[in-house]
């Protein structure tokens, strides 16, 4: 009989890339908070999970024959954060106090993501070897 990754780890599997891109996209938040014009991004988990479980890629629908066809880099469930303070003048949009809560918090998901991953896995080996 043939095991189901899909089946058996859930949405763990899907969980932990979206947490890793989360973590990525926060430290670079807080890399470029003193570049000006730079804008804060961050991921909708919700967006990204629904696409990262229906496989599918982000891509520009084309409305008329002579359009290009484009591939976006933006990713399913990137967004622009709406700044939570007026404009400095130099139009950078990261809140730094804001972006390291965010990064910790999405540190400790990442972590009860790695749990339950774990979890699945050792009930799987342990079924495998017949304990």
């Amino acid at each position: 009989m043939a095991i189901n990754f899909e089946r058996a780890l859930g949405v763990h599997q899907h969980t932990l890339g979206i947490r890793a891109k989360r973590t990525e996209m926060l430290a670079s938040n807080i890399a470029n908070a003193d570049t000006p014009h730079y804008n804060a991004r961050d991921i909708s988990f919700s967006d990204a999970l629904a696409a990262a479980k229906s496989g599918k890629q982000f891509s520009l629908d084309k409305t008329d024959t002579r359009h290009f066809s484009m591939q976006s880099d933006m990713q399913p469930g990137i967004k622009f954060r709406q700044p939570n303070q007026p404009d400095t003048g130099d139009g950078n949009t990261v809140d730094v106090q804001v972006e390291r809560n965010l990064f910790m918090q999405n540190a400790m998901e990442y972590q009860a993501s790695l749990s339950f991953l774990n979890s699945k896995i050792s009930s799987l080996t342990k079924a495998i070897k017949g304990q």
